[in-house]
């Protein structure tokens, strides 16, 4: 059984690797949020407040998503300054790509199709998750040749 699942690990490792991290990139983002709202006095009466904490968290999660997909999901190769800016430009524009993404479906879905809050967001977490890897698998850590 051990040797079955080290094989179904070893096949595939990228995908485990990414759904592991992408969970560890999750939790990262909700403790962020969380201390900034604590620390800001963020509140339903504090709209902006709530804003400017979950920007901060994006910011922190999409640091930490780049830095585990860079080294634990794609194991990039790149060392040179150039590259690696490059890299890490391209993973910020494909994140802010499907985070706008993701405001849209959501505003579509809620408001134009009626569709409930959460199963909206559910939606559009498999959405942006499978984008996001898509992005980073096929633009961003691309295999050199």
């Amino acid at each position: 059984m051990i040797e079955f699942i080290k094989e179904m690990y070893k096949k595939y490792e990228e995908v485990i690797n990414y759904l592991f991290f992408g969970f560890l990139a999750f939790l990262v983002n909700m403790i962020a949020y969380a201390a900034a709202a604590k620390v800001l006095g963020a509140d339903n009466d504090n709209v902006i407040l709530v804003l400017v904490s979950t920007a901060f968290a994006w910011v922190v999660a999409v640091l930490f998503a780049y830095w585990t997909n860079r080294t634990f999901v794609f194991k990039s190769e790149i060392t040179n300054k150039s590259g690696v800016k490059k890299e890490f430009f391209s993973f910020i524009s494909a994140r802010i790509v499907t985070g706008l993404m993701e405001l849209v479906i959501m505003y579509i879905m809620v408001d134009f199709a009626n569709v409930d809050d959460f199963i909206s967001k559910f939606i559009c977490n498999v959405i942006v998750i499978v984008s996001n890897y898509i992005f980073s698998k096929l633009w961003v850590f691309k295999k050199q040749k």
